[in-house]
């Protein structure tokens, strides 16, 4: 069974859609009510629901690193910067959900795409 993603306000909506048409898990955060909370709040809700999160916020990921120096742990977060290509994300976001076991994403920052 695949794991479930979490998808913040930074991620394009055709990812979310291109995902869903995979059959892949996606709850956004607008979906879910928490479009204009804080991104540590954010994280936090994907740590409750144990899902990964996906972002394009770079904030995140002085959040994880803060996280992890102090042995809070989370699910797993995938980061993207702006303009990376929908379909590519979408397959790398794919294999990893689909082909990883929750230990191996769990407290780890998995940069897409995959390779250059």
């Amino acid at each position: 069974m695949a794991l479930k993603l979490y998808v913040d306000v930074h991620v394009p909506a055709s990812l979310t859609r291109t995902l869903r048409s995979r059959s892949i898990d996606v709850l956004t955060s607008q979906d879910d009510g928490t479009r204009d909370v804080d991104d540590e709040t954010l994280l936090l809700r994907a740590v409750s629901l144990d899902r990964l999160l996906m972002t394009q916020d770079e904030d995140f990921l002085e959040i994880a690193s803060r996280w992890l120096q102090s042995g809070r742990e989370f699910p797993g977060l995938f980061f993207a910067r702006q303009g990376q290509p929908i379909g590519r994300m979408a397959t790398d976001l794919e294999l990893c959900l689909t082909c990883c076991a929750a230990d191996e994403l769990r407290n780890r920052v998995i940069y897409l795409p995959l390779q250059s």
